[in-house]
């Protein structure tokens, strides 16, 4: 009998594992792979609850990602490289930025026979102009063109940074790419539930980050709130440190003027989602925003920035509307309609749930990508 393939799932996050990867492993297992998951040893730790389908092995490596200590990095690297060295798998497959490069890097070195690479997003680097950005954009794109150089699919979860990778010169002709969206949603997980329709509650879903556009939601908050003091704009996501990080006594700032209600951090966001009318995530760029499909699938309408990854997932005038990035004035006029006019949160969430099932439901998402790895890969179990 022939010895069962093995496939090694490099990320950053058992938090990613457990919201967003579970049915591309349940497919990947049921495509007759052994998997192995790897994740950071400084991961949270989830208790008891299982993030991984059953017979997945974990394995753990160090990864600090949002730092830029070349030691740190090259610690990273070497722990890769003897992963794989001691678990020789034939496909190796990694999504995020730290874990696409130093894991790239590491199959080269190891001689992985297949290396795919998931890009969830062009993060932190790829942000404005300032000198510091520019150079770390530099360093980046080198990196990830080395990492890339020998992989046998890249998936992108956007058209335009599939452009952003062209106009670098880090994929060339020879590279295969291919469109995913994003890790999809569980519709029945996700499933719909009436919408507060009047004296509407809009809520922001996302990691304390100043490019997920904060700041203009606490802007257009206070220009809203003046003239409809019973709409309620909420908050929901974890702290975060380092680079990019919103300072926390803006939010504190914001909550005493009475502009953002603050709801903290939380494991699972579907009884936030119930008490919310419209999701809002003014970012300024996006791979597939999970948050929103996740508010999409259970019936939620939309207001997005109209950048690469939001613009893919909101229609305007359908589901949602889209606005210009950094515009508060737009973002709160675009709020403003379904505050003056309510019929659109039941009307537009129809829609949005439509839309969620038909083209990003995550069975369907992860069964692609599988096929689309076993063909670039040519390994059937």
């Amino acid at each position: 009998m022939p010895q069962q393939p093995t496939l090694l799932f490099l990320t950053n996050s058992t938090e990613a594992l457990r919201c967003y990867w579970q049915p591309l492993l349940a497919n990947m297992q049921a495509a007759g792979w052994h998997v192995l998951c790897c994740v950071p040893s400084a991961a949270p730790t989830l208790g008891q609850a299982p993030f991984v389908p059953a017979g997945c092995t974990v394995l753990h490596y160090p990864l600090d990602a949002k730092g830029c200590s070349p030691l740190r990095d090259a610690r990273t690297l070497w722990a890769l490289r003897n992963i794989l060295k001691q678990t020789k798998p034939d496909i190796l497959v990694a999504s995020t930025i730290k874990s696409v490069i130093y894991g790239g890097i590491a199959a080269q070195l190891t001689a992985v026979p297949h290396y795919c690479a998931i890009i969830t997003g062009l993060g932190y680097a790829f942000e404005g102009g300032r000198l510091g950005k520019r150079l770390l954009r530099f360093v980046a794109s080198r990196l990830y063109s080395l990492a890339l150089r020998a992989a046998a699919l890249i998936f992108f979860q956007n058209s335009a940074d599939v452009e952003e990778f062209w106009a670098r010169g880090i994929v060339r002709p020879q590279h295969r790419l291919a469109l995913c969206k994003g890790a999809g949603v569980d519709c029945v997980h996700f499933s719909p539930a009436p919408a507060v329709v009047h004296s509407p509650v809009f809520l922001l879903m996302a990691r304390l980050l100043v490019a997920k556009g904060i700041a203009c939601y606490a802007e257009a908050a206070h220009k809203l709130k003046q003239q409809y003091p019973l709409a309620r704009f909420c908050l929901l996501g974890a702290a975060m440190q380092g680079r990019g990080a919103l300072n926390m006594a803006d939010v504190q700032r914001w909550q005493r003027s009475g502009d953002i209600e603050y709801w903290g951090a939380c494991r699972d966001v579907r009884p936030y989602v119930r008490q919310a009318s419209v999701l809002v995530l003014p970012s300024w760029r996006e791979g597939t925003p999970a948050s929103i499909l996740e508010g999409m699938a259970m019936g939620r309408p939309a207001v997005v920035s109209d950048v690469p990854g939001c613009r893919d997932a909101v229609r305007e005038g359908i589901n949602g509307f889209l606005v210009p990035p950094h515009d508060s004035v737009a973002l709160a006029l675009a709020m403003e309609k379904f505050i003056r006019e309510p019929s659109l949160i039941e009307r537009m969430g129809q829609a949005a749930r439509r839309i969620a099932c038909e083209e990003f439901e995550a069975g369907r998402v992860a069964a692609g990508m599988v096929a689309q790895i076993q063909q670039a890969c040519g390994i059937r179990a």
